[in-house]
């Protein structure tokens, strides 16, 4: 059975850096793209970062971009999100995501229901 591990949540004041790692562990055989989610009270799960084999350089959301940097480890399954300058609005519980199923090269990251694993969430406060 597959299994993502998040760790690295917590409480930060605004303007303060975070980071977040996954692993996978289990039965994955290949992961073709990696991604980080996010969802706060009221609000829709919304992908912050994610990085598919075929395109390589990750993709961010308007949201985040120029604050959080995400950084993947093909071989050790392994993903990180590097936040910074974090804002009240970034609170949420975040998520590691991965998709083993085939995708095309060229294709885009997936959106959150076409990812076949998840964690179970890690939670990041941002709050004075």
């Amino acid at each position: 059975q597959a299994l993502l591990v998040e760790s690295g949540g917590g409480s930060v004041q605004p303007g303060g850096s975070l980071r977040l790692s996954c692993a996978a562990s289990g039965s994955i055989f290949s992961i073709n793209a990696m991604g980080w989610y996010r969802q706060a009270p009221g609000r829709q799960r919304e992908l912050v970062a994610g990085i598919t084999t075929g395109e390589g350089s990750p993709y961010y959301g308007e949201s985040v971009k120029g604050r959080f940097a995400m950084s993947r480890d093909n071989a050790k399954k392994s993903a990180v999100l590097q936040m910074n300058n974090l804002k009240p609005e970034d609170t949420a519980v975040y998520y590691c995501a991965a998709r083993e199923a085939y995708l095309p090269a060229t294709a885009t990251m997936p959106r959150g229901r076409d990812m076949d694993y998840w964690g179970k969430g890690t939670r990041v406060t941002v709050s004075s």
